[in-house]
């Protein structure tokens, strides 16, 4: 899959949230990204499919916004391409992928995820 065509199988996976959670969605930026790379300390996981990085929105306080940077999904390309052996499945997994992703926004964990079937 191209890389046009797989940033806009992330678009639809971000256009089929509710519109209510979307509206509810707050401070976040979304980028697919070709490979996980792993920070200082970090363990290399070549699987991670995506990342969440920033403070839940049921971590967050009154003081939360004066100058915080946006949270960040990472949605990546390479470990979903390598793991999927057709479009339909691809697509699928940029969407589960993406779901899980925002859930962690939403303050929901992997164990919760796992329990819903998102994981």
């Amino acid at each position: 899959m191209s890389l046009a065509d797989f940033e806009a199988a992330v678009d639809d996976a971000i256009d089929s949230i509710p519109e209510d959670l979307a509206r509810a969605m707050n401070n976040v930026a979304i980028f697919v990204v070709e490979e996980y790379e792993p920070g200082p300390g970090d363990e290399p996981d070549p699987d991670l499919l995506g990342l969440y990085e920033g403070v839940p929105l049921t971590e967050r306080d009154s003081w939360w916004d004066a100058g915080s940077l946006p949270d960040c999904i990472s949605i990546f390309r390479q470990p979903l391409m390598r793991m999927c052996s057709t479009r339909e499945e691809l697509v699928e997994q940029i969407l589960i992928t993406v779901i899980h992703e925002v859930a962690h926004h939403f303050g929901i964990d992997d164990d919760r995820l796992h329990e819903l079937g998102w994981g």
